[in-house]
């Protein structure tokens, strides 16, 4: 139970990181269908979404509905949770738009939310055939075979893309990939590779904060606490002229001090000199 409470813990975390934009990459899905159930509460009253979808369906039966009508009705279905009509219509809209991969991302979110993981892994791969190393893709594949019992097969997919982008020199697609990697070694207990992965990223992106933060949420994790603290230290360094408060809040989420705390120097003593009136 331990264990587990640890775990998610750790999911807390990231998910708070990646929702601030201080971590970009991790194996989390529905993070595009989330922001389209968000819209549910600033929307429209019930009734008239409900009126809107009759109108929309209506344009769309007779022909009439444009690339814009047709995502609004998406939004207002799965606003609605009618995620399986919101499929079929955003099925349409994605064959209509090749180019626009979020909407077939969002088409795979909605068929793994659906329990259909075989037709959210087919939308997925439409994606990666056209651009092998979109990232948003391959997170969501990979959290798709992670739940299938597939992690072997997801790791040795990441590694090769990741050897490609080392070669001749690391290409910037390196940072995304190889910090997806690093989450799922850490999923899979391999906390020693995963490190190792964090350190040569800090490597090769000098000036990049983010394999310092994986290297930070990995010590939280494990319970070290210093070595999270100087790790989230040293990716603030690494942006000295852009001080972010976000970093702070996330010591302070650990129980850490402020960054800025830990780095002041120690209080000199007042001299005797000083005290003598």
């Amino acid at each position: 139970m331990q264990a587990r409470g640890r775990h998610n813990q750790r999911d807390g975390v990231l998910i708070a990181l990646v929702a601030s934009g201080l971590v970009t990459v991790s194996i989390t899905g529905g993070w595009l269908l989330g922001q389209h159930q968000a819209l549910k509460a600033q929307g429209s009253p019930e009734g008239s979404r409900e009126r809107q979808v009759a109108l929309l369906q209506a344009r769309l039966g007779d022909g009439s509905a444009s690339a814009a009508d047709q995502q609004r009705l998406v939004d207002l279905l799965i606003q609605q949770g009618q995620s399986q009509e919101a499929s079929l219509v955003l099925e349409r809209l994605a064959d209509q738009q090749p180019q626009n991969w979020q909407l077939r991302v969002l088409l795979a979110e909605l068929r793994r939310n659906n329990n259909d993981r075989p037709g959210a892994e087919r939308e997925v791969r439409q994606i990666l055939n056209l651009k092998p190393d979109q990232i948003e893709a391959l997170q969501l594949l990979t959290l798709l075979q992670l739940e299938q019992g597939r992690g072997t097969e997801a790791e040795a997919q990441l590694k090769t893309l990741l050897e490609a982008k080392s070669k001749p020199t690391p290409q910037p697609q390196k940072m995304g990939i190889g910090l997806l990697l690093g989450d799922l070694r850490q999923r899979q207990g391999k906390t020693a590779d995963a490190l190792a992965l964090y350190g040569q990223l800090a490597k090769d992106f000098p000036r990049d904060p983010k394999p310092l933060l994986a290297i930070a949420l990995l010590k939280q994790d494990q319970g070290d606490l210093p070595g999270a603290s100087q790790a989230l230290a040293e990716a603030q360094a690494r942006q000295p002229e852009k001080k972010d408060p976000r970093l702070d809040r996330v010591a302070a989420s650990w129980g850490l001090q402020t960054l800025r705390e830990t780095k002041k120097p120690p209080a000199k003593a007042p001299s005797p000199k000083a005290n003598q009136g």
